[in-house]
């Protein structure tokens, strides 16, 4: 084959992507939740907590939120073949790497120009998810491995090497992404001090001197005398770090520092903390702390949902607080499509942020619901409230998937599922054919838009050469129509600004219908050991 090499993960299966149907989302206003009155002006109420397979609900949401998703925090199974209370994390190798090939594809879509994405994971998969992400992400888009330390201790029965860390992937959308200085801690600020009661306020020593040898830096090479005792300091090691004219601005400002006692035989610089960056730069090492452990995470859950109702893998609040605080500014959106018991959506939420979570498990119903309640109205007083000062406030909407929009009959043929109404049928035919759902209530046949002058129509009515007449009058001029529906008696050709198409006819083939359930469950894993390999695939250049 001609072209460069491409190096790419190959696994058994890889290339079986799914045909995904975009479901529509139903408000289900018994578990939507909302403060009774505004606690500040920045209260958020429109965040959303998806109760449903992630797969499907990361399609639901493309159409809407593609491009304007500002960070993304996903921590899957780790697929390390222990099984959790709440989900079960040993799926087959290959198995797992497609589960997250599809999420990360339409991850990759929703995620703002500007926005990143960043993974929990150990060291079973890391690397293998570390290639993955590049084939998606593109491998100049990664930005770091973040090492974060989750566990403070290592049990002396442990036999081998302990593995007392986890990591945290992190990537950008695109070079577009500039991520936050971390806000200054009281410990860095303690560094800086007024011993010599300077009006200019605080201030640290730092180094005056270069790495550089005389030899390689001889400009940077001149004698400097101690003004308090007359030592002259010479270069005999090191170059300093600054010309003479910078050091004579820098004695004329008083900025040389020899000293308490003002005997020292290098002089130093003093650096005031007005002058410095208002924060700090973020690292890739995370010790528990700065971010918290496991331990924490667990006293955190069980201070929320009790001793015999805990989270098996929580993650800390600060250590979702620490990813906020770098990847995202007030009002933005946070997504986490693997909710598990919520501490994402609780953390964005104290630090003012937009989320949006998804779950499948029933502990979306017993965990996050009621996890969520607590932080809205205030009562949560754990992980990171107090740090934030958190009273209360805002909401959120919890939805479900509708059901597959299409179901087969006692024949065996595809008909459109009893559980739709008309309006539930309109709003998923818009996301089928690329429009957006805005009902017009003056005309009954603009349902939805793909722009101001292009509109659809959907209805199980038979369309008649009468009812094609009643609509092509009230169309304004260069207005374009797409009529969906079940039957129609009229030709094409006496209405050239409409288009018709029979439902189901004109979607059976885009996805596939009835399938609820991508979360891949150890019941579904293949029974053989498939290899996964690391290959050269010889391909056109893209």
């Amino acid at each position: 084959m001609s072209g460069k090499t491409k190096l790419e993960l190959t696994w058994i299966g890889k290339y079986d992507e799914p045909k995904l149907e975009p479901r529509i989302l139903l408000e289900d206003l018994s578990q939507s939740y909302h403060a009774d009155k505004r606690v500040s002006n920045e209260d958020i109420f429109d965040n959303r907590l998806i109760f449903g397979d992630n797969l499907l609900a990361l399609k639901a949401l493309e159409q809407d939120y593609s491009g304007k998703i500002k960070c993304v925090f996903i921590d899957p199974p780790y697929n390390t073949g222990s099984a959790f209370t709440h989900y079960e994390d040993g799926l087959e190798h290959s198995v797992w790497l497609s589960m997250m090939r599809d999420r990360l594809k339409i991850i990759h879509r929703l995620l703002k120009d500007d926005g990143s994405l960043w993974i929990a994971v150990d060291d079973n998969e890391m690397h293998y998810l570390k290639v993955l992400c590049d084939e998606i992400f593109g491998r100049r888009n990664y930005r770091n491995t973040i090492t974060w330390q989750r566990k403070y201790s290592v049990s002396n029965n442990f036999r081998g090497i302990a593995s007392i860390c986890d990591y945290i992937l992190v990537y950008a959308k695109s070079e577009k992404f500039t991520n936050n200085l971390l806000p200054r801690t009281a410990e860095s600020i303690a560094r800086y001090a007024n011993p010599d009661n300077d009006p200019r306020g605080p201030w640290k020593a730092v180094d005056y001197l270069n790495q550089a040898t005389p030899d390689k830096r001889p400009n940077l090479c001149y004698d400097i005398i101690n003004p308090h005792t007359g030592f002259v300091a010479k270069n005999t090691k090191k170059a300093w770090k600054y010309d003479l004219n910078t050091h004579m601005r820098h004695v004329e400002e008083n900025r040389i520092w020899w000293g308490k006692d003002g005997t020292n035989t290098v002089p130093a610089l003093k650096l005031f903390l007005s002058e410095v960056r208002d924060g700090m730069t973020p690292h890739n090492w995370w010790p528990h702390e700065e971010v918290g452990h496991t331990d924490e995470a667990k006293k955190e859950s069980i201070a929320l949902f009790g001793a015999n109702n805990v989270f098996d893998t929580p993650k800390p609040e600060r250590l979702i607080k620490r990813i906020l605080e770098i990847a995202t500014n007030p009002g933005d959106i946070v997504l986490d499509s693997f909710a598990g018991s919520g501490t994402t959506g609780a953390v964005a939420h104290k630090m003012g942020r937009k989320w949006i979570m998804v779950e499948l498990g029933e502990h979306c119903l017993t965990h996050i619901v009621p996890r969520m309640k607590k932080v809205i109205d205030g009562s949560d007083n754990n992980g990171i409230s107090k740090e934030v000062d958190w009273k209360g406030g805002g909401g959120f909407r919890f939805y479900r998937l509708a059901p597959s929009l299409l179901e087969k009959d006692k024949f065996g043929n595809w008909i459109i599922s009893n559980e739709y109404n008309p309006e539930m049928l309109a709003e998923a035919m818009c996301k089928h054919k690329g429009f957006r759902y805005e009902p017009d209530h003056a005309f009954f046949w603009k349902q939805g838009k793909s722009n101001e002058n292009d509109f659809i129509y959907t209805t199980t009515q038979l369309i008649t050469n009468e009812i094609a007449d009643q609509i092509q009058e009230q169309m304004g001029e260069g207005e374009t129509l797409l009529i969906c529906c079940k039957a129609y008696t009229v030709s094409q050709a006496n209405y050239p600004n409409i288009t018709f198409e029979k439902i189901p006819l004109s979607i059976l083939h885009r996805c596939e219908y009835g399938r609820d359930d991508y979360s891949l469950e150890i019941a579904k894993m293949p029974k053989e050991e498939i290899q996964v390999q690391l290959d050269i695939f010889e391909g056109e250049d893209e």
